[in-house]
């Protein structure tokens, strides 16, 4: 069992694939998805790793917060979430940043997030129901729900009963969806069909409860490696090895 991944949600697009196929994918974006720190069997009785994603602003994270992203040496996260590992072996190291190549194209993966809201609906709207008669004796009540009582033998409405009320905005998570693409640079994840959840929301991906895991999976995780020098950085060799001739022709004649 490998840590999940919090992710973005951007939109929807499609990718043509080698045979000239169209598939309809969701792009997910890693936001500087950093371990913040890690559960252990000896301290809470579990191994756990937790991560932390976006970046928030100083006066919206409490200062206990504050307190424990600087212990892990990591910036404010706007969202935080733990993914349960079998054991030591499964944590990845603290402050690592996640790279989106931590899922293979053609894996199944679980995908855990908010539905879209709706705010208050009816019965018919919430729940598929059918109405009343829209004439012959039925007047003004075409949408209502019906009866919800009973007689007086219970005499109450028992609880879970299918009315108006809050539609969406339930943590919902979808099963068995199938990665198509990844892009390390950028940090995109595409997902094909749909995922729970509206555009910038917060998303969970994990590895698939229900189907095995691929054999070339990184485990514990696929790291960025921010301490390795860039192309840009590093000076090219051609170049400074004439500077250092002409420089010592110079010592020479004076």
């Amino acid at each position: 069992m490998r840590t999940g991944v919090i992710a973005k949600k951007v939109g929807m697009t499609r990718l043509f694939q080698e045979d000239g196929r169209h598939v309809p994918v969701t792009v997910l974006a890693l936001e500087d998805c950093q371990v913040v720190s890690h559960r252990t069997q000896d301290t809470d009785g579990y191994f756990a790793v937790q991560l932390g994603a976006g970046e928030a602003k100083q006066k919206n994270v409490a200062k206990p917060q504050r307190e424990h992203f600087g212990k892990a040496g990591v910036g404010l996260k706007m969202r935080v979430a733990e993914f349960r590992v079998e054991s030591e072996e499964g944590l990845v190291p603290v402050g690592s940043l996640i790279s989106a190549e931590h899922f293979v194209p053609g894996q199944k993966v679980d995908i855990t997030g908010h539905t879209q809201g709706k705010g208050f609906a009816g019965a018919m709207k919430r729940w598929g129901f059918g109405g009343l008669r829209a004439t012959h004796g039925v007047s003004i009540s075409h949408r209502s729900h019906g009866s919800t009582g009973n007689r007086q033998d219970p005499g109450r409405v028992f609880k879970g009963k299918k009315m108006a009320g809050h539609m969406g905005d339930r943590q919902r998570t979808q099963q068995n969806l199938e990665v198509v693409r990844t892009d390390a640079d950028r940090g995109l994840i595409f997902i094909k069909g749909s995922v729970p959840g509206a555009k910038n929301g917060w998303m969970m991906i994990r590895d698939a409860v229900k189907l095995k895991m691929p054999d070339d999976l990184p485990f514990p995780g696929a790291v960025i490696d921010t301490a390795a020098p860039q192309a840009a950085d590093t000076p090219a060799p051609e170049a400074a090895a004439p500077a250092a001739e002409a420089g010592a022709d110079e010592n020479k004649e004076g």
